[in-house]
């Protein structure tokens, strides 16, 4: 703030410097006002600053109109009273209103914007004064590339959303074909193991009713074994 109101100083010296000299109404009071802050939209490309001003005493002719830009610890004059450039800056007046139009709207553009009113007929301090500064802010990078990012995210979600439907409607879609198949070759599997296990059994049956038959012709054949040695030992 300091630095803001030594600029301020330094034009009110330049405003003198730049009217010396100039009429003898002594009795000319100006009056500016600046609305404090204005904000610009990131998708705006020219913006107007305001800017009304009161004066009492003073002549009936136009005073000059004046506009700085405020930076760090420096100032430009932007239209003191020509513009600097044309195709960037433009004054306009209506009443006792006069704003500042900024063509092709940047970030680079976001500073202090300072009012000045000078009567040139007259040499008394408050017959030349400056507003308190507009700050203006273009809104514009950190938001869109918010924006551009959210909606990258979204598209993201869209597409994942996308992709498991696709999936979920084509797993739906070859289940419900080979259904059918899958069924068949089932049955047939189980048709074909029970085959093997009912064959098995058969087998196995099998072989314990030779075990059983050796079994009992074992069984028939020991007493006449037990007889013909008894034979054969009396004799």
């Amino acid at each position: 703030m300091a630095s803001f109101n030594k600029l301020k100083n330094v034009l009110m010296l330049a405003f003198d410097w730049i009217l010396y000299g100039a009429g003898v109404a002594d009795t000319c009071q100006v009056t500016v006002r600046q609305p404090r802050f204005q904000e610009a939209d990131y998708s705006m490309q020219t913006v107007f600053l305001t800017c009304a001003f009161s004066a009492s005493g003073c002549s009936s002719s136009l005073p000059q109109f004046l506009w700085f830009r405020f930076l760090t610890n420096k100032h430009e004059d932007l239209c003191t009273p020509a513009c600097r450039d044309n195709q960037k800056y433009k004054v306009h007046l209506s009443g006792n209103n006069v704003s500042l139009q900024i063509n092709n709207l940047t970030v680079d553009d976001n500073a202090v914007y300072i009012c000045g009113i000078a009567f040139s007929d007259s040499n008394t301090t408050r017959s030349k004064q400056t507003g308190d500064g507009t700050i203006l802010i273009k809104k514009g990078a950190a938001k869109q590339h918010s924006n551009g990012k959210l909606v990258f995210i979204l598209m993201i979600i869209t597409s994942s959303l996308l992709f498991l439907y696709s999936t979920a409607v084509f797993t739906f879609f070859v289940v419900y074909k080979l259904k059918p198949k899958l069924l068949t070759k089932s049955q047939n599997e189980d048709q074909r193991e029970n085959c093997k296990i009912t064959s098995g059994r058969k087998i196995f049956q099998a072989i314990a009713q030779e075990l059983q038959k050796q079994r009992y012709t074992e069984h028939c054949q020991q007493p006449d074994d037990m007889e013909d040695d008894t034979v054969y030992q009396n004799r």
